[in-house]
């Protein structure tokens, strides 16, 4: 860890107030995720062509997205697990707000850091949502923040903001590269998760002018490196998550705290890279260092400076829940596709339908016949090599299987389908991420 972001942390735990939780177990808290698709009646072939279709606008928002305003502050250290599920953007947990607690299901988001849902109070501007809106006035533990208070400061990016002196509230704006945004005042209030266990005085944007939608949410949760992210405020050192395959329907479970360091010595791991200077939301970011990729039992030619931070501070490799299908930076996608293109040796056939762009034609139709060879990603110290089922995507009604991933400008992402059916540990405090195969429904 830097200097830098050791003064910041000291910084947070003498000036930022802190958060307390109550009923939460030694163990911590358990969340569990369910893929949001799983509530509709979709095909194959529509859960796959939304999986893409997620893919894509989520990659354009990481590359494009705006905020003018951050929080951040501490908390009482805790672990704990929860239940995450997918919608058309990402993964969803089911938690609760306020006093008494309101259900409500947001987006877990390991890339951004604000938590925030829309408001009654009243909302000027909501889009639809599965749950009724949460209104501050009839929760007895919501609290403005004051504009002129230290968590007000640490918020703002932009030292001169929209707070000014007549201001009492503490107001905030976030937007998202798909068009989505949120506009509010930053407050505190009571999250209860589905296990029982209550986290109080958690900052979260109090949204009253929200545009786009979350798909199926109400809000999101951030799971950043930033301090405004719900696992810094909770200064939890470590989470995992273990996704469970694409097409089942069992929840995947996401671990806060010290349950999260389940992983057996056979792990392996692997340290996150610098994030680029200058803040913003890169700072956001968990970034690792991809050395290279094998196909077969070929090392392909691709630069790993392809795959790292620009003195700009662009491009890099980052690990993220919101994206489906892993998405390369497109010199590097052309030099995997032609790879696997010349091992498979089928006819190429049109993806369009699925929004993917490298598919074989099936012989007689059946797409398990089609072999794709062995692919492995090389990271600094840790090789993660896939299943079949984590990089092929088989449309057997159509009679294709393709690769699952998709290519990109700018930046290269590690999607979600990738780490299926893996046991996935982010240990903030060593900066290390690790992992290994795992049954992720019986974890």
């Amino acid at each position: 860890m830097a200097s830098s972001e050791r003064y910041f942390l000291l910084w947070l735990l003498l000036f930022l107030p802190s958060v307390t939780t109550s009923n939460a177990s030694s163990r911590g808290i358990r969340v569990e995720l369910e893929h949001a698709d799983t509530r509709g009646d979709f095909t194959g072939t529509e859960r796959i062509r939304r999986a893409a279709e997620r893919s894509h606008r989520r990659v354009n928002g990481l590359l494009h997205t705006g905020i003018s305003s951050t929080a951040t502050l501490k908390g009482d250290g805790i672990e704990g697990t929860a239940t995450v599920h997918a919608s058309t953007a990402t993964y969803l947990v089911d938690l609760a707000i306020g006093t008494p607690p309101l259900p409500i299901t947001v987006v877990l988001d390991t890339g951004s850091d604000l938590i925030w849902t829309q408001c009654d109070a009243p909302c000027r501007k909501c889009f639809p949502q599965p749950a009724p809106l949460y209104a501050p006035a009839r929760s007895a533990t919501y609290a403005n923040v004051s504009c002129h208070s230290t968590l007000c400061d640490a918020l703002r990016v932009d030292p001169i903001s929209r707070c000014s002196a007549p201001e009492r509230g503490c107001p905030y704006y976030f937007s998202y590269g798909d068009g989505t945004s949120t506009d509010g005042v930053l407050a505190t209030e009571t999250l209860t998760f589905e296990s029982g266990a209550a986290v109080h005085g958690v900052a979260f944007g109090c949204g009253t002018e929200n545009h786009g939608s979350t798909d199926n949410s109400s809000g999101v949760v951030g799971m950043g490196r930033g301090p405004l992210s719900l696992v810094s405020q909770l200064r939890v050192t470590r989470f995992s998550y273990c996704f469970t395959p694409f097409n089942d329907k069992t929840a995947s479970p996401l671990f806060l705290g010290p349950s999260a360091a389940a992983l057996s010595t056979a792990a392996k791991s692997t340290p996150f890279a610098p994030n680029p200077s200058g803040g913003g939301r890169t700072s956001s970011y968990y970034y690792l260092n991809l050395e290279g990729i094998t196909v077969g039992d070929t090392l392909l030619p691709i630069d790993p400076a392809v795959f790292r931070v620009s003195p700009m501070g662009g491009g890099g490799f980052i690990i993220d829940s919101g994206t489906t299908f892993t998405a390369l930076e497109e010199r590097a996608f052309l030099v995997l596709a032609r790879a696997v293109a010349a091992r498979v040796g089928l006819p190429l056939a049109s993806g369009a339908h699925l929004g993917l762009s490298l598919c074989f034609a099936a012989p007689e139709g059946r797409t398990e016949a089609v072999d794709l060879p062995r692919l492995v990603f090389h990271f600094d110290g840790a090789d993660m090599a896939f299943h079949r089922e984590s990089y092929v995507v088989e449309d057997r009604s159509g009679g294709v299987a393709c690769l699952g991933m998709v290519s990109m400008r700018g930046m290269s992402v590690l999607g979600s389908l990738q780490q299926q059916s893996m046991h996935v540990l982010y240990d903030l405090e060593g900066g290390v991420l690790s992992f290994e195969p795992a049954k992720c429904g019986e974890l």
